[in-house]
């Protein structure tokens, strides 16, 4: 670092802009996602150094890793406030940038209500920062709704809970738990794929995943609008990451318009399920072996949509608790290209081609008729919905298997309401298949002490 930009780092922040951070601290350590991104954007513009971002990604909670940046961002110069701004749009957090850059007049009203942290002092607890205050439109507006639970903080893991479990359990303690990729197709190219209309409400879907997995400490990458070699060159340099090496699990979330064994890429060409399965075995991925291996799949698997049956001892109109206007979108699965690696020297256990894998999937599969994975504008799909629901709410004491057996039992008593169209009253049914060997408990925010 040359003598200049280090004299400006002694200035320290603007003042207007550390009264800024200040005004809204309270906001940002409750709402702020510090993921892998947003901490790469802040070392590009040498903002953060090489060993303060590795000690903010060291914290156990995404809350703690908010309070640690916070901390650091007022001595990192005049610039730091205006490449923090620049880095929450990048990472899709508009709301908090909005929050951040509007003037203190148009909010006059609102300011006293926010309760400054001092930065001087440990991180106040969960209940603490949790503490009642105003619902401004600001505070509101990345919510998705108002019955939405987005902003509801994931629950934590008990540590009697995981003394009792974990043994019989996969092994899940790492910080990180694991890394995770999204990949979210939302607008198509008109040229190359015209019968791929935009994904309306895609966009909500990967912010909510990348929300979640962050605060269940998984360092989440999103990537949005591939073309079909596109995702497979993602998935590829994904499978290679050394990390994988240190980490308990992994992540993987795919969003798209699909066929039944298929994704489409923004090009209208189509990625394999297969293959992308076939990347994370035992033979091509092994830093995961033996490591539970997790997959969404958030797309149709069919063009025709599940109008539902009428039950023959049930209520003349079903009532259902999620009824709604909805889009529909389409899904897969596929081939493969498959490698062999030769094994040398002494005998080793053999493991089976593929195992300890988890896929929920948005639709059915296997159906003459197949179901059309619904998606809100506006909240985004219902699978998605679901799954961030229950993760939030029930990973603290619930292995993955079970939550998905939620998931399929809130999705099966939604309904479409869209009177007057092809949509209304319609159905979704989402499943799940497993190779996993043991239960897979996420142990949200417990890190244990040796």
């Amino acid at each position: 670092m040359n003598v200049r930009w280090s004299k400006m780092l002694e200035c320290g922040m603007l003042e207007r802009d550390r009264r800024a951070l200040r005004r809204r601290s309270n906001i940002l350590i409750k709402q702020l996602v510090v993921d892998e991104l947003l901490i790469q954007s802040l070392q590009a513009d040498d903002i953060l150094t090489e060993s303060m971002a590795e000690s903010i990604m060291a914290e156990q909670t995404s809350q703690k890793r908010s309070w640690r940046l916070l901390l650091f961002l007022p001595k990192r110069g005049p610039r730091a406030f205006s490449s923090f701004c620049s880095a929450l749009r990048e990472t899709e957090q508009q709301h908090l940038y909005d929050l951040l850059t509007q003037s203190p007049e148009k909010d006059g009203k609102d300011t006293p209500v926010e309760r400054c942290v001092d930065y001087s002092l440990p991180l106040p607890t969960q209940e603490e920062i949790a503490a009642k205050r105003a619902r401004t439109h600001e505070s509101m507006e990345f919510s998705l709704d108002a019955d939405s639970p987005i902003n509801t903080p994931v629950l934590p893991c008990t540590p009697d809970f995981y003394l009792s479990h974990c043994h019989q359990s996969y092994k899940m303690n790492s910080s990180p738990r694991g890394l995770a990729l999204v990949i979210s197709n939302v607008t198509f190219d008109p040229c190359a794929a015209p019968d791929l209309d935009p994904r309306k409400g895609g966009e909500v879907d990967d912010e909510v995943l990348r929300k979640v997995f962050t605060e269940l400490d998984y360092l989440v990458t999103v990537h949005r609008d591939l073309t079909a070699q596109g995702m497979r060159s993602c998935i590829e340099n994904f499978c290679r990451r050394p990390d994988h090496r240190t980490v308990d699990s992994c992540v993987v979330c795919l969003l798209s318009h699909g066929v039944d064994g298929a994704i489409y890429g923004t090009d209208g060409q189509l990625l394999q399920l297969d293959w992308v399965f076939k990347s994370f075995d035992n033979a091509h991925c092994p830093l995961l072996q033996n490591k539970p291996k997790i997959f969404f799949i958030q797309a149709c698997r069919g063009e025709e949509m599940d109008c539902g049956v009428e039950q023959i001892d049930g209520p003349a109109r079903t009532c259902s608790p999620c009824c709604e206007q909805l889009d529909a979108g389409r899904e897969g699965q596929g081939d493969a290209h498959s490698r062999q690696r030769g094994d040398m020297g002494r005998p080793r256990i053999k493991l089976p081609q593929r195992s300890d894998m988890i896929c929920g999937f948005a639709s059915l599969k296997g159906q003459r008729i197949c179901t059309a994975a619904m998606r809100n504008t506006k909240r985004g799909s219902w699978f998605i919905q679901e799954l961030n629901t229950t993760l939030r709410l029930q990973a603290r004491d619930t292995h993955l298997a079970d939550i998905m057996v939620q998931v399929n039992r809130r999705i099966k008593e939604r309904e479409g309401y869209a009177p007057g169209t092809a949509h209304h009253r319609c159905k979704e049914m989402s499943e799940f298949t497993s190779s996993l060997c043991k239960d897979l408990y996420l142990f949200p925010k417990y890190q244990p002490q040796y």
